[in-house]
């Protein structure tokens, strides 16, 4: 049996150029909701989206990459607390790995555009 039914389920995906941001903005969500300590930073290879060798060595994002957080809204009206689990999905930027931002696109249910 799932821990989150389905209706309190979201992919949502960072999606952008290359350089434009996403793995930046996907760390600093990661941040703020508690998920990471530490603000992992593209530039110093320390990002925990970029999991990869080969993208801390270049700085950019090869594969999407998923993690889970948790958001906790409150119904005032109803006095009770709804928590939603929340899968981000940071997207390659490059026209190259194309492909592998269309396999993400899929099963998104919505979308920050950076």
């Amino acid at each position: 049996m799932r821990q989150y039914p389905i209706e309190k389920m979201r992919n949502i995906g960072i999606i952008a150029h290359i350089d434009a941001g996403k793995t930046t903005v996907s760390e600093r969500i990661l941040f703020y909701t508690g998920v990471s300590h530490k603000l992992g930073e593209v530039h110093d290879g320390a990002a925990i989206m970029d999991w990869m060798v080969q993208e801390r060595e270049r700085g950019i994002t090869i594969t999407s990459a998923a993690t889970t957080l948790y958001w906790t809204p409150r119904d005032f009206f109803q006095d009770k607390i709804n928590e939603h689990q929340i899968n981000i999905i940071d997207t390659p930027g490059h026209i190259d790995f194309t492909a592998e931002v269309q396999r993400s696109l899929r099963v998104l249910d919505g979308a920050v555009v950076v």
